[in-house]
């Protein structure tokens, strides 16, 4: 294998703290294990695990609120840190919104995705979030865009035509081993599971009609929601009997919830991914998903379901009919084998062909 000669990943939050930053902490540990050089520019480290072989440059902020100005404060930290520490054959992968990258992986639904009103122009946020986003993709210098699934690469090659070559095949990201050693700790039910702590956006509305419709077929389900706060979503089971369902709040290990339900349900209004149903596909978990998650493009007859969702009027008689299906059929989940060496792998191919192109 070539040995690149240095990939530099900017992250503002270099840690376990959330999903995008996950992806960042897989990816290059990843990459190291295959004997690539990592340098990571990042506000604050927060990984106290890193590997050695990585370095991890902290380059702090001058701003911490609002969110957009923070960014560009960021952003303009890694431009002067650059700036003063040239490197001709490095490879610059951004996560984040920054001007002097090669590469920038997109993790979330584009800011220009959002609902218009009719005073947006009075905004020095919509501003400045625009103005970076369309630096991030439209700079000369960038020559390549990962999209973190083939939904979002659609939204921005409609929103942003002109950059449209250089979006290549979706970055997936991986699924750590250990998900797939998970047993299941049967109690004798039936359990269908929810897990999403932004629950609105991940639909757990919309989950308990599902439910609560598939509980008329099949009586003996029981509900499994992790992730929310248990105090503010028990309205939505105010007329629920007692025994029908668990609000189990934050897991602190994926066994907790994996471990424990019979089948996944995800009926986002909009996810640029869904981890957790990869995660679920790993353990050999069916997984009933949204059309508006962007892992929905992988999920075909062997895995589980992709249901359409109305956002507005959710029908939830299909997804009833989905989960029933899945139930009672003994059929076995073919895994997606989504791994962080396969990742890592693909970016290491991409890199060598920038480098060649120098």
């Amino acid at each position: 294998m070539k040995k690149v000669a240095h990939s530099i990943h900017i992250v503002r939050r270099y840690g376990l703290v959330g999903g995008m930053e996950n992806y960042v902490v897989q990816l290059v540990s990843a990459l190291v294990s295959l004997h690539q050089k990592v340098t990571v520019l990042c506000e604050v480290d927060e990984y106290a695990n890193s590997p050695e072989s990585i370095r991890v440059v902290e380059l702090g902020n001058r701003f911490r609120k609002p969110r957009w100005l923070a960014q560009w404060g960021f952003s303009q930290r890694v431009s002067h840190y650059l700036e003063a520490h040239p490197d001709s054959e490095a490879i610059i992968h951004s996560h984040e919104r920054t001007a002097v990258h090669h590469v920038t992986t997109f993790h979330g639904p584009p800011f220009q995705c959002r609902k218009k009103r009719i005073l947006d122009f009075l905004s020095p946020r919509i501003h400045m979030w625009s103005y970076l986003e369309r630096r991030e993709l439209q700079k000369e210098q960038v020559q390549a865009i990962l999209p973190n699934s083939p939904m979002i690469a659609g939204q921005l090659v409609q929103l942003y035509p002109e950059v449209k070559n250089n979006v290549l095949a979706p970055a997936y990201p991986g699924v750590t081993a250990e998900f797939s050693n998970i047993q299941r700790q049967s109690d004798g039910r039936t359990v269908v599971g929810f897990l999403g702590h932004e629950w609105k956006r991940k639909g757990l509305d919309i989950a308990c009609l599902i439910v609560t419709s598939l509980r008329e077929l099949l009586p003996e389900v029981h509900f499994l929601v992790a992730g929310c706060n248990p105090e503010e979503i028990q309205p939505l089971f105010e007329r629920w009997p007692v025994d029908s369902y668990t609000l189990a709040g934050w897991v602190g290990e994926p066994e907790q919830f994996l471990g424990k339900i019979d089948l996944l349900i995800h009926p986002a209004r909009s996810e640029p991914f869904g981890m957790v149903v990869a995660e679920a596909n790993a353990v050999g978990i069916p997984t009933i998903v949204s059309e508006h998650c962007g892992v929905a493009a992988l999920i075909g007859e062997g895995q589980g379901s992709v249901c359409a969702l109305d956002v507005q009027q959710p029908e939830v008689s299909h997804w009833v009919a989905a989960c029933y299906q899945w139930l009672v059929q003994e059929k076995a989940v073919t895994p997606l084998s989504l791994s962080w060496h396969g990742l890592a792998e693909q970016h290491i191919a991409l890199y060598q062909r920038l480098l060649s192109q120098r």
